[in-house]
């Protein structure tokens, strides 16, 4: 649905988008991470036709960004970050200008504003001028004036912002079920809505890409050597020296002790090796209450620390 080749853009001497090319294909829900400055929000901006690239191409549905502007418009839908909003209007009166704005037929507008009204949620506030609405709200109407027209591509810059934790998943729902039948490029700071949400993901650092993958592809290949949290309840001995005599162990380090029985361990061993049956024979054979036992991955913000700082 999206193609990007070669895509560069210049400010003066700042090259703040360097060569980038990749594709978002519809039924794909794309998470676009990225620190401040890597040039995150210049892409967006010349992928929804705002702003014009030095050099490379872009096309959305098979059309350009420079020959078919207004054709690329109808078909994305973009919150960014700070959503546009008319603090002086109904919320009713809001997304009917934005249907106007949009060219859908006035036959259609009173199903399409009840439609979106429900999926947004927004009948309680429905009346109310958008200046009176709370934060949250207000990223509901936003999130509405971006759907209204049932674009297929959505561009979403940290559509969760202020919303409370049931807000929250609500929208992650709605983005997951959009994602079925459109194509959904979320740009968000907030990692584990990443993980929770996209089915893809890509990092840009300093104007170039610098990881795509899916978030589990993505930990685990930055994943160092295998790491087991241990979690024991045994009596004192030498329980550190036989971890750490097991097969492909690298290391043992307690972590932490109550003084009496209770001990905690983090267990290194040679990546791809997965320690864990031999760590229960090892605590039934020595009998040891075994109170947890997980294997340790990198998360996806350790990926993101580790890319974007130097």
């Amino acid at each position: 649905m999206i193609q990007i080749k070669n895509l560069t853009k210049r400010f003066g001497e700042l090259k703040a988008v360097d060569d980038v090319s990749f594709d978002v294909h519809t039924g794909e829900i794309l998470g676009f991470l990225g620190p401040n400055g890597a040039g995150k929000t210049t892409t967006v901006r010349i992928i929804t036709c705002y702003m014009l690239p030095t050099s490379g191409w872009v096309q959305v549905d098979g059309l350009s960004v420079f020959e078919h502007s207004l054709e690329v418009r109808r078909k994305i839908g973009y919150l960014p970050e700070n959503a546009p909003l008319y603090s002086e209007m109904i919320v009713s009166d809001y997304l009917r200008f934005v249907m106007s704005v949009r060219g859908i037929a006035k036959e259609r507008c009173s199903q399409r504003m009840k439609e979106i009204t429900d999926v947004c949620g927004l009948g309680s506030v429905i009346h109310r001028n958008i200046g009176e609405l709370s934060k949250g709200f207000r990223q509901r109407v936003g999130l509405a004036q971006a759907m209204v027209h049932d674009p297929e591509v959505l561009i979403l810059d940290e559509p969760t912002s202020g919303l409370d934790p049931n807000q929250i998943a609500e929208i992650r729902g709605l983005i997951k079920e959009l994602g079925k039948e459109k194509t959904v490029v979320l740009c968000t700071h907030i990692l584990p809505e990443v993980e929770a949400t996209c089915g893809r993901v890509l990092i840009i650092n300093e104007g170039q890409i610098v990881a795509d993958g899916s978030p589990a592809e993505l930990q685990s290949s930055f994943q160092g050597k295998e790491q087991i949290y241990l979690e024991l309840k045994t009596p004192s001995g030498d329980v550190e020296g036989k971890l750490a005599n097991l097969e492909n162990v690298e290391s043992v380090e307690q972590i932490e002790s109550d003084g009496n029985d209770l001990k905690k361990y983090t267990i290194e061993c040679v990546k791809g090796v997965d320690l864990r049956e031999k760590l229960f024979r090892l605590a039934v054979e020595n009998s040891w209450v075994l109170l947890e036992m997980r294997r340790e991955q990198a998360s996806l913000e350790d990926v993101f620390r580790q890319l974007t700082t130097s």
